[in-house]
């Protein structure tokens, strides 16, 4: 295989696919169309070019993250090939994980039920719901 010229820039939903913040380019250009994802302080179209050296800010959730391109990949590789396509900032890893932190104090919310009534629950709804016999 040819190896081609090198990047200048990637489109930023390939980029966010293949740098693993999401698992495939349709959740990542729902993403941007949604204004979840900042690239250099502006709302980016899913077509727009990264470059090394850009500011992207990704919203996932309740955790939100400010990374600097590093580098430029169009294709999924593994976690750490992921990994090196960016740096988080130093504030953004600290408010990262007071959010995480406080996330966890949060109470769970959960359903402690077990689903359909029993037979027996059932018979006894609808003593509950018949008319008194005379």
């Amino acid at each position: 295989m040819k190896a081609g010229p090198p990047l200048t820039g990637a489109r930023i939903d390939r980029w966010l696919w293949a740098a693993r913040f999401y698992k495939t380019r349709s959740q990542a250009a729902v993403a941007i169309e949604g204004g979840k994802v900042r690239l250099n302080d502006a709302r980016p179209k899913t077509g727009a070019q990264v470059r090394i050296g850009d500011v992207v800010r990704v919203r996932s959730g309740p955790i939100e993250r400010t990374v600097v391109v590093r580098g430029l990949g169009e294709r999924r590789g593994t976690a750490a090939a992921a990994a090196a396509l960016y740096d988080e900032t130093a504030e953004s890893l600290a408010r990262r994980r007071e959010r995480e932190a406080q996330l966890k104090l949060m109470p769970q919310t959960s359903y402690r039920g077990k689903g359909r009534p029993t037979k027996r629950e059932r018979r006894d709804l609808d003593r509950l719901k018949e008319p008194w016999p005379d």
